[in-house]
C-alpha cells in the first residue's frame, strides 16, 4: 500500500491547501457582496490572482482528489478576458464548483467501495488485504475520517501500534471530536506502555462525551491494570536478581559460621552479616532452605548463647544472633515455628529475659513481640511452658525505658490466651502475688503508665475463674490496691489516674468473687470509692460507683458508712446527669441502700420530687436498669404519702408494661409487680388507673410476689 501522509512536507502541504480555499473562500464572498467597494476590491484580487496563475494552467488531475472538498478558481478562466464582466466570471466560477463537486462524489462512492472491501478483509481476519483496501481507499479521497480509524484499527492487530497512532492523528485532523480514534489510540499507548498517553485519550474521551464514563472507567482501569502488571514483573525481576545474589551470600556466610575453630568474634561478624542479608522475604527463605537454624550446632555459638554468665563478648554473639532471628521471624509463621522448635531456643528465652543485661533483654522483647502480636505467633508461644513468664514480664514494670512498654505489650496479647491463663495459676500465688503487690506499694517509685497496664493485663487474667479466685481470696491484694487508692504526691498526674481506674477496673472483676476476704475490706474500699465520687475524670467517677455497687452488698456497716456520707445524694446526681453505665451503677447502689436502710428510702423520697428520676429509668430501654428502678421504688413505697406523690403520674402504665411481661428478664417482672402491689394497697385510687388499663389481672397475680416480699 501506499505510504501514510506522516511526513513534514506533506504536513505542511495539507495546511497551505487548506490556507488556499480559506482565501478562495473569501474571494467568492467579497465579489457576492452589495457593497460596490468590497465587490471591486474582490475583482482586483481576483485578477491579480487569475494572472498569477496564468503560467500554470497544466496543473494535474489529481489535484481533485484533495482533503478537502476545495473549489478553487479553474486556471481556465485565463482565456477570459481581464475585464470580464462580474455575472459572466461568477458563472465560471460555479461551473467550475459543479465539476468538482462531481468529481469528489464519484471519489467518495469508490472510497467507500473500498472501505467495504476493507471491512470484509477485516471480517475474515485478513489485517493485510484490509489495510490495502483503506489505503486505496484514502488515495480516491483523503479527508475521509473513517478510512483512517479502519485502518488503525487493522494496524492495531498486527501489532503495528505507532502507525496505529499516526492514522488516529490523522483521523483527529479530519473530525477533532472523533471517539473513535482517541479510543484506538488509547489502546495502542497502552500497548507500547505509554501509560500516561493511554489516560490522557480515554481522559479526552470523557470530556467530549460524558456518557461514556463506565466505557472510560474500564478502559482507565486495564491501564492502570497493565501499569501494574509491568511493575510488578519489573520488580520481580529485580527481587529475582537480588534473590540469586542473596541466596549465595547466605550460603556462604552460613559456611562461615559452621566451620568450627574460629575465634568468637569471627561468629559475631558472620552473624550480624546475616541478619542483613535475610531482611527480605526472599531471604527468609534461602536461610530456611539453607537450614539456617541449624546455627546453634557451633559449638562456640551454642556455648555463648546457653552460658549463665556471659562475657562482653558473649552478649555481643548473643544479640547478633537475636538481630538474625528477628529478621528471618518477621512475619514468616514457619521460620517462627522452626526457631521455636530448637530446644536451646524456648529453653533460653525467659533465661535472657531476667538476665539483667539491658541489651539482651531488649532484643528477646523485640524477638518475641514478633510472635505474640499475630494470632498464629501465640499459639505458638502458649504451646511451651510460660507458667514463669508472667512474673518476668511484670518486673519490668520497674524499667523506666522502652522495656517496660515492650513487655506490657507482650504481656496483653499473652492474657487472652485460654492457655496462658492455665499455665499462670501455678505461679500466682507463691511468684506474681508478691511481685504484684509489691509494685502497687511502690507505685510512684515504678513507670506507672506501665503499671497501670499491668493492672490492666491482671484483670484480664480474672476472666480464668481460678486466677480471679485466688486474686480475691489475697489480703495482701486488696490491701495493696487501697494503698495505692490512698494516692501519691503528684495524684494529678497522668500516669497515676491511668493507675487508679486500672486498679478500680481489677477491683471491679475480683468482687465478682465471693464475699469471705471482701467483708473485711468492704468499709476502706467504699470510703476510697466515695471520694473518688468528686474526681474530674469521668471514667474513674464511672469505675468508683461500680465498685460501690458491687461492695455493699457484702457489708450492712459499710452501706451505713457510705449512708452518712451522702451516698443517695450522689447518686441521684448521677442519675439526672450520667451515661448509661454510670446510671446502671448507680441505680444499682441506690437498690442496695433501699433494701437495708429507711433512712435510704427516706433521702431518695425527698431527694427525688415524685419519684421523677425513678420514673424515667422505668421507661429505660436497658432492663438491669428497670429492674433496679422497679426495686427501688417498691422500697420507698413502704413509706406513708410515698404513694399518693405518683397520683397522676404514668407510674401504674410502666410498672404495668413491665410486669404484663414486656421485660425478658424475671426478675425485672417480680420488681414491677411487687412495686405495683404495694402502690395499689398504699393508695387504693391507682386501681382506678388500673382498671382503666385492664390490669387487675395482673395485679392479683402479682400479689403472690408481694406476700413473698
Amino acid at each position: 500500500p501506499p505510504a501514510m501522509l506522516r511526513d513534514q512536507d506533506t504536513e505542511a502541504d495539507f495546511q497551505r491547501f487548506l490556507r488556499r480555499v480559506d482565501d478562495v473562500a473569501n474571494l467568492l464572498q467579497g465579489l457576492k457582496s452589495p457593497d460596490l467597494a468590497v465587490q471591486e476590491k474582490a475583482i482586483a484580487e481576483t485578477e491579480k490572482r487569475l494572472q498569477e496563475q496564468g503560467a500554470s494552467r497544466e496543473e494535474e488531475e489529481e489535484e481533485s482528489r484533495t482533503t478537502v472538498n476545495r473549489t478553487l478558481i479553474n486556471t481556465s478562466v485565463r482565456a477570459f478576458p481581464l475585464k470580464l464582466e462580474l455575472d459572466g466570471f461568477l458563472a465560471a466560477l460555479e461551473k467550475d464548483a459543479k465539476e468538482r463537486a462531481q468529481r469528489r462524489r464519484r471519489n467518495e462512492q469508490l472510497a467507500d467501495a473500498l472501505k467495504e472491501q476493507g471491512n470484509e478483509a477485516f471480517r475474515a481476519g485478513d489485517f493485510a488485504l484490509a489495510i490495502q483496501s483503506y489505503s486505496e481507499g484514502l488515495e480516491k479521497l483523503r479527508d475521509k475520517q473513517e478510512l483512517y480509524t479502519n485502518r488503525a484499527q487493522a494496524y492495531l492487530k498486527l501489532h503495528e501500534y505507532e502507525k496505529a497512532i499516526s492514522d488516529c492523528e490523522w483521523a483527529l485532523k479530519c473530525n477533532k471530536n472523533c471517539l473513535k480514534a482517541y479510543f484506538l489510540m488509547g489502546k495502542a499507548h497502552l500497548a507500547l506502555q505509554h501509560f500516561t498517553e493511554s489516560r490522557q485519550c480515554y481522559e479526552k474521551m470523557l470530556q467530549i462525551d460524558p456518557q461514556k464514563a463506565n466505557l472510560v472507567k474500564d478502559c482507565v482501569h486495564k491501564a492502570r491494570l497493565e501499569e501494574k502488571r509491568l511493575r510488578d514483573e519489573e520488580r520481580a525481576e529485580r527481587e529475582l536478581q537480588a534473590g540469586s545474589a542473596a541466596a549465595s551470600s547466605i550460603q556462604e556466610l552460613l559456611q562461615r559460621i559452621s566451620s568450627p575453630g574460629h575465634h568468637i568474634l569471627y561468629y559475631t561478624g558472620g552473624i550480624r552479616l546475616l541478619a542483613e542479608a535475610v531482611t527480605s522475604c526472599t531471604g527468609q527463605t534461602f536461610f530456611r532452605t539453607n537450614n539456617g537454624f541449624s546455627i546453634l550446632r557451633n559449638e562456640t555459638v551454642r556455648g555463648a548463647f546457653c552460658a549463665e554468665s556471659k562475657s562482653p563478648a558473649e552478649v555481643e554473639l548473643c544479640v547478633s544472633l537475636l538481630l538474625l532471628w528477628q529478621a528471618a521471624c518477621a512475619g514468616n509463621e514457619e521460620n517462627q515455628r522452626l526457631l521455636l522448635a530448637q530446644p536451646e531456643v524456648s529453653a533460653q528465652l525467659p533465661e535472657l529475659l531476667s538476665c539483667g543485661t539491658a541489651q539482651l533483654q531488649r532484643e528477646t522483647l523485640a524477638l518475641i513481640s514478633l510472635y505474640s502480636e499475630h494470632d498464629s505467633g501465640r499459639r505458638l508461644l502458649v504451646r511451651h511452658d510460660l507458667s514463669r513468664w508472667l512474673q518476668i514480664l511484670l518486673a519490668f514494670v520497674k524499667c523506666t525505658d522502652a522495656r517496660a512498654d515492650s513487655a506490657m505489650n507482650i504481656l496483653s496479647d499473652l492474657a487472652g490466651e485460654e492457655r496462658f491463663q492455665t499455665q499462670c495459676r501455678a505461679t500466682l500465688s507463691t511468684g506474681v502475688l508478691p511481685l504484684f503487690t509489691q509494685l502497687l506499694v511502690c507505685a510512684r517509685q515504678v513507670q506507672q503508665a506501665a503499671l497501670a497496664r499491668a493492672l490492666g493485663v491482671l484483670g484480664r487474667l480474672c476472666a480464668d475463674v481460678q486466677l480471679r479466685a485466688q486474686l480475691a481470696r489475697s489480703r495482701e491484694c486488696w490491701q495493696a490496691c487501697l494503698q495505692l487508692l490512698d494516692g501519691c504526691p503528684d495524684a494529678s498526674s497522668p500516669g497515676y489516674q491511668q493507675c487508679v481506674f486500672a486498679v478500680l477496673g481489677l477491683m471491679m472483676n475480683l468482687l465478682l468473687e465471693s464475699k469471705d476476704t471482701i467483708q473485711d475490706f468492704a468499709v476502706p474500699i467504699s470510703g476510697r470509692c466515695l471520694a473518688l465520687l468528686n474526681h474530674q475524670d469521668g471514667r474513674i467517677v464511672t469505675r468508683a460507683t461500680g465498685v460501690l455497687s458491687r461492695v455493699l452488698p457484702a457489708s450492712p456497716s459499710a452501706v451505713e458508712e457510705v449512708l452518712r456520707a451522702g451516698v443517695v445524694k450522689k447518686m441521684l446526681k448521677f442519675l439526672k446527669a450520667g451515661g448509661q453505665l454510670t446510671s446502671s451503677y448507680a441505680i444499682q447502689t441506690l437498690s442496695i441502700c433501699t433494701k437495708s436502710s429507711r433512712r435510704a428510702q427516706e433521702e431518695l423520697l425527698e431527694g427525688d420530687k415524685r419519684f421523677q428520676v425513678l420514673l424515667r429509668l422505668l421507661d429505660s430501654g436497658d432492663e438491669l436498669i428497670v429492674g433496679n428502678a422497679a426495686f427501688c421504688l417498691s422500697q420507698c413505697l413502704l413509706l406513708p404519702g410515698a404513694a399518693s406523690a405518683l397520683l397522676g403520674s404514668s407510674v401504674v402504665q410502666l410498672l404495668l408494661r413491665q410486669a404484663g411481661g414486656d421485660a425478658h428478664r424475671t426478675s425485672v417482672q417480680q420488681n414491677s409487680a411487687i412495686a405495683l402491689g404495694r402502690l395499689c394497697v398504699a393508695e387504693p385510687r391507682h386501681i382506678h388507673q388500673l382498671r382503666k388499663l385492664n390490669g387487675l389481672a395482673i395485679l392479683n397475680s402479682s400479689m403472690k410476689y408481694m406476700h413473698s416480699s
